[in-house]
């Protein structure tokens, strides 16, 4: 399914091209707050038109799978990537899975 007009249509908002006009200024780093439903088009967005590396930093593993899949839908699975969570506290004398390291 191509959602490139739902797209066009976000990034059409006077706050989303700010956003864009700012990163594609050189600004280092965007601290963005959205609602869940537009945050896979903002960061799709950010990625497909500004040439950018962009890093996403979710609260939990599962909104970060969420978000995975949201922006693989709009930018193919080939240009997304998926850092897991480290799975223990840093007072655990445990360690975290060997694939996460």
């Amino acid at each position: 399914m191509n959602l490139s007009g739902l797209l066009n249509a976000v990034l059409s908002d006077p706050g989303a091209a700010d956003l864009l006009a700012r990163a594609r200024a050189g600004t280092r780093a965007l601290d963005v707050t959205a609602p869940a439903a537009v945050r896979p088009l903002l960061v799709a967005g950010l990625a497909g038109r500004t040439g950018r590396t962009v890093l996403v930093v979710t609260s939990t593993l599962r909104e970060s799978e969420q978000l995975l899949d949201q922006l693989a839908g709009l930018l193919g699975e080939e240009a997304v990537a998926h850092y897991p969570a480290w799975e223990t506290l840093p007072h655990e004398r445990l360690s975290p899975r060997s694939d996460t390291v």
